[in-house]
């Protein structure tokens, strides 16, 4: 059995960063690692999905269901999406049985300079309605494993944080 490090968010906190950086970093340890981009899957499983509450939730569940797969067939799977409430990764915490969950903390102010897929300033001008960490809601993690102040790190600091982090709740890593 192997983990799941579940990286959550919200827009422009710097998970898909981290996630490709770690899954790097594991792979040239010599070990088996797939990430789950939220988009990524989103977008070639069902783009029409919206971004209702209802809708959001099966989206994470769709990925709390691979992960979980991943994980039982040996892979350490790095989950990037933004998950943005509490009672859905709580969910994932109980279906999967190693469960690493890293909480991106980033600012306002510095979402709103990178704003990797320009929906921040979509947000601005009034063309996007209920950005999660915006006007819409984000609910932070009440016990993650680790918080990582991305804008105080640089990506190879929190991909040894995340490494630590494993190492020290004991699980199966070089």
């Amino acid at each position: 059995m192997s983990f799941v490090i579940w990286l959550t968010g919200p827009s422009g906190a710097g998970k898909t960063t981290l996630a490709n950086a770690l899954s790097e970093r594991l792979t040239e340890m010599g070990l088996n690692v797939e990430v789950l981009d939220g988009d990524g899957i989103r977008s070639r499983l069902y783009p029409d999905l919206g971004f209702s509450r209802e809708e959001r939730e099966m989206h994470n569940r769709v990925v709390i269901q691979m992960a979980k797969l991943l994980a039982k067939n040996g892979i350490i799977t790095v989950v990037s999406i933004i998950s943005p409430f509490r009672e859905t990764r709580e969910y994932a915490r109980r279906e999967i049985e190693k469960f690493v969950e890293v909480y991106l903390k980033c600012p306002l102010e510095v979402r709103l300079e990178r704003d990797p897929k320009g929906l921040y300033s979509k947000a601005l001008k009034g063309e996007l309605e209920e950005l999660t960490g915006y006007d819409g809601a984000y609910e932070e993690p009440a016990n993650p494993e680790l918080i990582l102040e991305t804008d105080r790190m640089s990506v190879e600091e929190e991909v040894n944080a995340v490494i630590e982090k494993v190492r020290e709740l004991g699980l199966k890593i070089q």
